[in-house]
């Protein structure tokens, strides 16, 4: 029983190395699709809050404004001028607070700056977004792989195991996307 082999042992020696790196290579994919995920949540949340005020903004304008403007009626009622003049002011600083809350640059809570950092927060989270699914993908690719390269050394059929190589370059560039051109491929 000297000359009898089981297979080709160096063979499996070079699929279990296959393996292994396709292992190292589906836990940095499944890394990355959560930490993208996890990011796209926050930059969902901070366009959700940052909406949230824009419209509280709006809503603040639209009731400062229509107080402005049912003053008009409060004026033409008055023959006094110290009460005319009261109306007067009070409206010039209600138009100035819906002026102030439409565009606020010192502070960015005017409606325009508030619009403009909630849609950068949602380019962040559509990023994010892109970013996850080609993890996933790249992870479904390397378990795949695994399987593959697992079957090639119980069944020995090589051909498994050149698929498996095939799914774990599919993933390498899917990761890759991943990380460096999210948005570039749609699935």
């Amino acid at each position: 029983m000297t000359g009898h082999h089981h297979g080709d042992h160096g063979g499996d020696k070079r699929i279990a190395l296959l393996i292994a790196i396709l292992a190292l290579f589906l836990a940095i994919a499944e890394t990355g699709a959560k930490s993208a995920q996890t990011e796209a949540i926050s930059r969902n949340v901070e366009a959700a809050n940052l909406w949230a005020f824009f419209q509280a903004r709006t809503i603040r304008q639209t009731v400062v404004r229509t107080a402005a403007e049912e003053a008009e009626l409060e004026k033409a009622l008055r023959a006094d001028a110290a009460a005319i003049a009261a109306i007067e002011r009070q409206q010039a600083a209600w138009r100035g607070a819906a002026d102030r809350w439409e565009s606020e640059p010192s502070s960015g809570e005017g409606r325009r700056e508030l619009a403009a950092r909630a849609r950068a927060a949602e380019v962040k989270r559509d990023r994010n977004m892109a970013a996850y699914h080609n993890y996933e993908y790249a992870s479904a690719a390397f378990q795949v792989a695994i399987v593959l390269a697992s079957a090639s050394i119980i069944t020995a059929v090589p051909l498994l195991a050149l698929g498996s190589v095939g799914l774990g370059v599919v993933g390498v560039v899917l990761a890759g996307l991943g990380f460096f051109a999210p948005e570039l491929v749609h699935f």
